[in-house]
Formats: structure tokens, sequence, C-alpha cells
């Protein structure tokens, strides 16, 4: 056993390799992205580890494997799963032979999502089992027990943890030891592997009898647990990280019950009816639905229990929406002991009235990033003409933002360049624009410009082509030639993917570029049908600056058109006149672009 200081994700990590799984597959999206990077760092060698297409693609190629009898994990964030939905809901139908465990990630906040979707709702309408550690160390030794139920009951199950357990630390006991999980291989047997109404009404059956079972088994699971007593007549339930929030301001109290819940689905009806015996009222506090809430007023209704009230998010006792703060639920605990306050204060920190506050530091374009460029090349183009600009997840949704402003919708992976095809054939006059990534076009952009060109939409694409998934830290993806194994691969060729689909015109430039950049795009966004412009240069984050800007103060008039055309973060107003912060500036050269005199100049580093 060998102790050490590791973060949420990295446990669940080396729990899956502890448990002997075989294959790792997902798709990078905070706050889950480091699970499959840890098991690629620590591969003992003879783990399948895979950044697939899309969590789709992941979730089946961890299917067939899984049909073998291998253990494996899926990984993804929490709107991944809606891509993955699919396969899911009948996978849960059909059965697996091996263990699977389906890592979704919740982001509560939401910090870095576009939803606050709750996926212990998800698993029960997938009729799913989940468990939801409360900490790191809990998560480590949590996936190994997922792998064991998901083997006994021949189902896949969810792993949830949430943004605050995934990226928390804590010292851990890791282990040398592993189990050798040897994979019989695939048995044909259609009757179970081949899904059929029939025996999808005859499996749908036996799942909701498992549920039941799953039910009494929970009620004695080592991470479900009911402690202290009814002395007050008062209770709390808590899962996730709210639990250990709760027991970090009641510590080691007796006098109240505390119901810990890490299996929302199947629920621990047993248990919970130990815990609400002898109580008068109940508070529960979770992230982020009221799933446990719901969970016991059924139970007190089922049960016929009418002298227990609960109380949390339905009741509006605890907030509805967002994360849980130690500072929020010790308020909402106090109130409901009825005790002024609970150990030490838990508010926040105030300022000293002569510190000065922390500037506000709005998400922004870095400073170099090609997308800037990019952007600001199509809306040079196409000044005074109609045109929307759709836009998509991943850094370039921050074109949104002034001075640029050139993202006029964002929906979810992919839907740019479906959302275009919708606008134009309402608005045939708009000139339609969708930007991409390049990962992004590999995830989930292929299928929409096939319609495009099949339904025979007038659009143009931007494929924003930085070669990495820059946004979720730089992972490979088809077009870079190199897979989470390390090998060396042949890349990709967006540019042959959309010839084979049948665009009409495609053209390549570099963004960095601005007069040919601009040139491109008016090239072809006359012409019918689905176009496209490749704007290829790489990642600032992950290259090194050619050139160094500086403003030559001679020249600069203090106009501010190099910042209010481009808003790059390294330049700024100083002493009535541009200046570009040497430690910010990447060396683009955009801004020399956009200069009215010339004042901006570059030279080799």
């Amino acid at each position: 056993m060998e102790r050490e200081l590791i973060m949420g994700n990295q446990a669940i990590a080396l729990g899956a390799i502890k448990a002997g799984v075989n294959l790792v597959a997902g798709y990078p999206g905070t706050p889950s992205t480091e699970v499959l990077e840890t098991v690629a760092k620590y591969n003992p060698g003879d783990i399948h580890v895979e950044w697939s297409v899309n969590e789709k693609a992941a979730l089946e190629v961890a299917a067939g494997a899984a049909y073998c009898g291998a253990r494996v994990m899926v990984t993804m964030k929490q709107v991944g799963l809606n891509v993955a939905a699919d396969p899911l809901m009948s996978l849960n139908y059909v059965g697996i032979k091996g263990g699977m465990v389906v890592m979704v990630a919740d982001d509560p906040g939401p910090i870095s999502s576009q939803t606050e979707q709750d996926t212990r709702h998800f698993a029960k309408f997938a009729k799913m089992m989940v468990f939801d550690p409360s900490s790191p160390k809990e998560s480590y030794e949590m996936i190994q027990d997922a792998f064991d139920y998901s083997e006994k009951y021949g189902r896949p199950v969810f792993f949830r943890p949430t943004t605050r357990v995934c990226h928390g630390y804590e010292t851990i006991e890791i282990s040398d030891e592993r189990k050798i999980n040897r994979p019989e291989g695939f048995v044909k047997d259609t009757s179970k592997w081949v899904i059929f109404p029939r025996t999808s009404y005859m499996n749908h059956q036996m799942l909701e009898k498992m549920l039941v079972d799953l039910s009494q088994d929970f009620s004695t699971y080592r991470f479900n647990q009911v402690t202290g007593t009814a002395k007050k007549k008062k209770g709390i339930a808590a899962s996730g990280v709210s639990y250990e929030y709760v027991r970090e301001i009641i510590r080691d109290r007796e006098d109240v019950k505390l119901f810990k819940v890490a299996t929302a689905n199947a629920f621990p009806e047993q248990l919970a009816l130990k815990f609400l015996e002898g109580l008068d009222e109940v508070i529960v506090f979770e992230e982020l639905d009221p799933v446990v809430e719901q969970a016991l007023t059924y139970i007190c209704g089922r049960y016929h229990i009418a002298d227990v009230s609960i109380f949390g998010k339905l009741t509006g006792n605890n907030v509805s929406a967002g994360e849980n703060t130690v500072a929020a639920i010790a308020e909402s605990l106090a109130a409901f002991l009825g005790e002024p306050k609970l150990g030490k204060s838990y508010a926040a920190p105030q300022f000293d009235a002569e510190q000065p506050q922390l500037p506000v530091r709005p998400p922004v374009l870095c400073a170099g990033c090609p997308h800037r460029a990019s952007f600001y090349a199509v809306k040079q183009a196409m000044k005074g003409k109609k045109a929307v600009f759709a836009g998509d997840i991943g850094c370039y949704t921050l074109g949104n933002a002034k001075p640029l402003d050139m993202c006029d919708t964002c929906l979810c992976m992919g839907a740019d360049v479906t959302i275009t095809q919708g606008i134009h054939h309402i608005e045939p006059d708009t000139y339609n624009f969708a930007f991409i990534g390049d990962s992004t076009f590999f995830a989930s952009g292929i299928t929409g410009v096939v319609n495009a060109v099949y339904n025979q939409a007038d659009m143009t694409l931007i494929v924003l082509d930085n070669s990495t998934t820059a946004m979720t830290g730089h992972q490979p993806h088809p077009g870079t030639g190199v897979t989470m194994m390390g090998d060396v691969v042949n890349k990709v060729s967006i540019e042959k993917i959309l010839e084979a689909i049948g665009v009409t015109k495609i053209v390549r430039a570099d963004p960095l570029e601005l007069d040919m950049a601009i040139e491109a795009v008016k090239s072809v966004v006359e012409l019918e049908g689905v176009k496209a412009v490749i704007f290829k240069s790489p990642c600032a984050a992950i290259t090194k600056p050619k050139k160094a800007f500086r403003i030559n103060t001679d020249k600069c008039i203090g106009c501010m058109e190099c910042i209010s055309q481009i808003g790059c973060p390294a330049i700024v107003l100083k002493n009535g006149q541009a200046y570009i912060e040497p430690s910010q500036c990447f060396g683009c050269g955009l801004c020399s672009h956009v200069c009215l005199t010339k004042a901006i100049e570059g030279k080799e580093q």
C-alpha cells in the first residue's frame, strides 16, 4: 500500500485499473476528462484505451468488449450522456457478460457545461443502477464495487461523481494488487444479443424485478449508511459531496440521525425505513435535483408514514439550482435544527476594505488564438450582408463575445451545421454560416453535412482546424494522427471527407493571413449549395510564438481600433495609446492587420 494525494478523477481511474478493467473508451469533457487520461498514463500495458469520436461510439465499442466478458469503462460528462443515450437504453435491456461502468461526471453550477442535468434521473429513466460517490477516497473504492455489481446483475451501471468529487484531492492508500480479468470471448447467442420487440418485453419484466432485488441488496450496501439516533426526532439525508459537507458541519454529533445515500437507483428502501423510524422531520441535501427527497417522500406515502415531514429543494429550504456549499448547508441546517449557528462560521470570507477586489475576468479567446482571426475574416468578408453565424461547443463559443459578436446560436455539439440549414429553408435570402472545430467535426458534424448536401441547403461551413481538442485539454482526435495508446496512425482528412460527401467547393486558408482569409470566404459564399472554408492554424496554447509585437508610440494615435475590432486580451490602453503586454502577446500578428496607422510592429524571436 502507498499513500498518495490524488485527484478524484485519478482515484476513479486507479480504482478501475485495480478492478481489472480491460478497455476504457470515452470522449473528453470537463469534469470527466482526467479519468481516461489517468488510465492511459498508468496503463499496465494490457488495457485498450481510446478517445472515441463521440460518446455513442465509445459506448458501443465498450459494449462489444463487454459482450466478450471484458470489464469496460466509458467516460463522459453529463451532456455526453445525451449522445450515448440511444445505444445505452437498448443495452440495459440486452445486458452484458462482463462488467460495464458508464462513468458520467455531472457539473453542478454549471461550471463548464450548457446544462445542469442530473444523471440520477437518467438512471431511473434507463432503469439502471447508479453509484454516487461523496469523496475521492470513496470513488477509489466504490468504482470497484460498481464493476462487481455490474457483473453480478449482468447490466451496465452508472458511476456519477460531481465536479467537486472529480477535481477534489484526498490522500488515499493505493494498492498495487490488481484483479486479472481474462475475457471468455464472444459466444454466439441470437436470443440474447439480438434485440427484438418480444425479447424487449420479456427483458423489461426482468429489469423491473431486478430493481426490486437491487433495492433489497443496496439496503445492506456498505456505502449506504444510517448513523446517529433520533434523540432530536430530526434526521438528515445526504448524497454525494453534500454528505461530506454535512459531516464537516455536524462532526460526530449523535443526537441527529444521518442517512447517507450512495445509490439513488435502486433506492435502498428498507434502509430508508430504518432511518425514518422515530423521526418527525427530515431535511435532504443533494446535488442537483430532489431525487433523494422525492424518494423519501414516496416511501412516506407508500408506507403511510404521515407523521414525518420531508424538507429540501421541493419545499424551498434549499436552493433548486447550482452547487451546494458548506456555508449554504450550514445555514439551512442551523435553521432546521433551531440552533443559532453550527460550530465555526462557514460564511464567505470578507475582503479587507483596504485591499482591492479581484478583477472580473470573463472567459475570452486566448491571445494569439487563430479562431479570433477566423471570426474576424468572416466578419469582414460579410460586412453589410444579411448573415447568420451558427456557433458550436468549444473554445470558439467565445466568438459570441464583443467585439467579435460572431456566434448567433449555440445549442449542442454539431448543431451549428443543422441549425444553419433550418434557417436557410425559412430565410433563403440569408447567408448562413456554421462554425465548427476539427474535433467536433469528427464527433458530430459529419452527419449534418451529409444532411445539408442531401437536402440541398445553401450554407457555408467554416471548419476551425487547430489540430487538437483544445477546450478540454488538447486531446488527440482522428485528424491528429495520434491515438490515446500513443500510436502514430494515418490522419483522417477533413477535406477528403467533405469531398466524398459532395461539398461543392472547399478552400483552405491560414486565418492569420488576414487578406487571404477574407478572400477565401468571398470566393465561396456566393456559390449555391454546401461549400466550406477550412481555416487551419495551430492552437496558441501548444505552439511557440515566432514574433513579438509592440506598439510604435510615434505612430500610434490612440484610435483604439486594435482593441475595439478584435478584443485581444494582450492589448490594453495605456497613457492614451495602445499597449501590448509582452507576457501575453503570442505573436499572431492579427492586430497589425487592423491598425490604421501601421503602428504595430513585429520582430522575429
